[in-house]
């Protein structure tokens, strides 16, 4: 790939890191406090759980990109909802800053992430799918719990296009 490909595929990326990380934070802020050792079956992650992999590992992969490297991360407790949503909510949008300022070389080098050889542009849309993924995931969590359902792309039985509109 090209510094100018991986460029553009950036500003391609964007709007939907940008519009996707806003919606995980939504939804991240839903999962109440005292409903965090839900899970819907044995295998499942507790909602805790879910909670911090989610805020963890999107923070984790804009990082990398950012220091052109991966090195995984120790295992770290499984942090409260509400605290894994305001770490979310305060590192997202300067790490996506962080991505803005790489350069286009910076973007095609390529990263080695477990079995992958990537240009460090396609992590970006790799966190994207992990984000919406797991957020699928933990939305689903939300009502049996006791929690409302924020918008996702559309309205819900919660918060209504009407609302979603105005928020």
């Amino acid at each position: 790939m090209t510094p100018e490909q991986a460029a553009g595929l950036l500003q391609y990326f964007l709007p939907a890191l940008q519009q996707e990380s806003a919606t995980t934070a939504k939804v991240l802020a839903a999962v109440p406090d005292d409903k965090a050792d839900y899970a819907p079956a044995e295998k499942s992650m507790t909602a805790q759980k879910l909670a911090s992999h989610i805020a963890e590992t999107d923070m984790w992969f804009l990082k990398s990109v950012a220091a052109g490297k991966f090195e995984m991360p120790g295992e770290s407790p499984a942090k409260a909802p509400s605290e894994a949503a305001a770490e979310y909510s305060s590192q997202m949008p300067g790490l996506i800053e962080a991505l803005k300022a790489l350069t286009p070389e910076q973007l095609a080098a390529e990263l080695d992430f477990y079995t992958w050889k990537l240009p460090a542009v396609a992590y970006v849309d790799f966190c994207i799918r992990h984000m919406i993924h797991h957020r699928g995931q933990l939305s689903a969590y939300l009502r049996p719990m006791g929690a409302k359902v924020p918008s996702i792309y559309g309205g819900s039985a919660d918060e209504p296009m009407s609302e979603a509109a105005a928020g």
